[in-house]
């Protein structure tokens, strides 16, 4: 029986009889997810093959398919369960993650999740079945959410231009670098700088990219990189992995000097604390929306972001929404420079029009207009109030604090025997830090409460063997001056961020820009498959599980017990049914299963030689 006959059988829930060469309803057929979702039940199935002349779906395959390409052994895969099962099976290994409090950072940090967003935007198919927008006229609200999207990373990185979007903070980092590349368009080098003090992940998918495309990298600290090797650009983290906030400009006065395109990543959350990084020079800035309302997912999906000046926006990967005019001189919303799409100038292009990820976008989006510049600000100011508590804390009990310039996350040396002792206690209490061979670090968070300050507290004055007299509820009360590079310009001053602040006022305009799109809640959608519109909705419901969205990607793999069962069996069913020995669930989109596929096969014809 050929593999895809067996599949559309399972799907189908039917009992397969093949020596008999029938099929057998089953009993569970009001439970059954395939007659809810695929087309034809068994008396249209049925109709179908009499029209046919033909007695069964069995000898309808032994028709079609090919004899030389029918799979000769039956698949060993589990029997079908109804939606109900499936629920409560992915609810259990919801609960088998153990969803601790985890100060991690390393880019990821929790966030608060509106209700009004997460009920009508992330778990509404009127907002994640639509296709890509390659048609204006039916994809105005879209649109018009990503447009908020790229004004309020133009608002917060202070560059002219900005795309909607990308898939996460380091492969925008190797896009960043390629576009850089681009714009240099020499030859006389082809090395590109990267700071030490950017988050591992991306210095390992930076590394990854570069090879194959003939980029060295050049990994090194900023503050003594004296551009003796030639380089075509720099990437900086602004802050640092570590939470330092560096004034960068210098550097990049320095690089440019050089003749380096200059690039910066970060968080946008942060950036509404700091000084805009085009005003410290930057030409590219790149990073993540995840921490704008975006669940933490066991590290995405969440949104990617990159904004340049405006004379480098040709060479920008990416969709970029316009403002345009129809055929009766009313405005309206279509994507922009098309030019530089794969579909129009295939090899030549420098942009993948289905490289981003739409849903997350508009819910970073929507958390920008359902806050504003104030509310925003207030959330940052916050966030630095109980940093500087823990930090004070942590003084008082006599660690050294390794940079006194930080947003968020504060770093600290310490000797190895004392970083077991933390991390064997902070587990105890359910705590996860970042730690280093020579240190620890933690990044705190908008969902960080006086519970979880307390906790921290009790934590290190227990490892300190000290006491701190301070108390986390007098602290964050006091008016705490603010750090250098303070972000002083005024930013989202657009009518759309200053004028939805009640729940009400949002929900109406996230119905508004809703009812403007095409989705799969008004009609079928006839292009392309690549995107959610034809999962079920007990596909996408697990999705806001609190244990599978509040887990933060770098714990130990022992408190991802769930995530683990659930990445074994696919990759066992996968293999199993593809014959293939072995399955990556890497790529996070179709285009960079491409791009791995094909580093495999690179990497297979350079072992033999070839």
């Amino acid at each position: 029986m050929c593999a895809c006959k067996r599949e559309y059988y399972l799907a189908h829930e039917v009992k397969i009889n093949v020596n008999k060469g029938f099929i057998m309803s089953s009993q569970k057929e009001v439970y059954s997810f395939a007659n809810r979702h695929i087309g034809p039940d068994s008396s249209e199935i049925a109709g179908m093959l009499n029209c046919l002349g033909l007695k069964n779906l069995e000898e309808l395959y032994e028709r079609v398919v090919p004899a030389a390409i029918h799979l000769k052994r039956e698949l060993n895969l589990p029997g079908h369960i109804t939606e109900a099962e499936t629920l409560a099976e992915l609810k259990a290994l919801s609960r088998s993650n153990q969803v601790y409090a985890s100060y991690i950072g390393m880019g990821y940090a929790d966030s608060r999740i509106p209700t009004v967003i997460q009920r009508n935007i992330l778990e509404n198919p009127g907002w994640y079945t639509q296709y890509t927008p390659y048609q204006a006229e039916i994809s105005q609200g879209r649109l018009e959410a990503l447009l908020n999207f790229q004004t309020l990373v133009c608002e917060l990185t202070g560059l002219a231009v900005a795309n909607a979007s990308l898939l996460d903070e380091a492969t925008a980092c190797a896009e960043a670098m390629t576009m850089a590349r681009n714009l240099v368009d020499s030859d006389e080098t082809s090395s590109f700088f990267v700071d030490h003090h950017c988050h591992p992940q991306v210095l390992a998918v930076m590394q990854t990219r570069a090879k194959p495309i003939g980029v060295k990298i050049i990994v090194g600290d900023a503050a003594t990189f004296d551009f003796s090797a030639k380089v075509f650009g720099v990437l900086v983290s602004y802050p640092t992995t570590e939470g330092a906030v560096v004034d960068y400009t210098a550097f990049f006065e320095k690089a440019k000097s050089a003749g380096a395109i200059c690039v910066t990543t970060s968080d946008l959350l942060t950036l509404v604390a700091l000084k805009a990084p085009g005003d410290l020079g930057a030409d590219i800035a790149v990073g993540s929306a995840q921490r704008l309302g975006v669940p933490l997912g066991y590290g995405g999906p969440h949104a990617a972001f990159m904004a340049c000046r405006n004379e480098y926006k040709r060479k920008m990967p990416g969709r970029i929404v316009g403002i345009s005019k129809d055929a009766e001189g009313r405005p309206g919303y279509r994507l922009a420079l098309q030019t530089r799409e794969q579909h129009i100038r295939r090899e030549k292009a420098t942009s993948n029009i289905c490289t981003a990820q739409v849903l997350l976008a508009v819910m970073a989006s929507m958390y920008g207009v359902y806050h504003g510049p104030k509310g925003l600000k207030e959330i940052v100011g916050l966030i630095h109030q109980k940093t500087q508590f823990v930090a004070k804390v942590l003084s008082d009990l006599g660690f050294k604090q390794k940079y006194q310039n930080y947003v968020d996350t504060l770093a600290y040396a310490l000797d190895s025997s004392s970083v077991s002792a933390l991390k064997k206690a902070a587990l105890e209490a359910r705590i996860n830090l970042r730690y280093y061979e020579d240190g620890f670090g933690l990044t705190l968070n908008e969902t960080t409460t006086l519970a979880d300050l307390n906790a921290l507290k009790n934590l290190f004055e227990k490892v300190s063997q000290k006491k701190s007299p301070l108390e986390a509820a007098d602290f964050i009360k006091q008016d705490i001056p603010p750090q250098v590079l303070t972000r002083v310009k005024p930013f989202m001053t657009q009518k759309v961020f200053n004028e939805h602040h009640s729940e009400t006022e949002l929900l109406r305009y996230i119905k508004k820009l809703e009812s403007r799109d095409l989705s799969l809640t008004t009609s079928m959608i006839p292009l392309g498959s690549c995107t959610m519109k034809l999962n079920g909705t007990s596909e996408m419901y697990p999705v806001s599980y609190a244990g599978f969205s509040g887990l933060h990607p770098f714990v130990p793999l022992n408190q991802a017990k769930g995530y683990q069962t659930v990445f074994s069996n696919l990759e066992t069913w996968l293999a199993e049914i593809t014959g293939f020995d072995g399955i990556s669930l890497q790529p996070n989109a179709g285009s960079q299963g491409e791009y791995a596929g094909l580093l495999v096969i690179k990497k297979y014809l350079e072992q033999k030689g070839e």
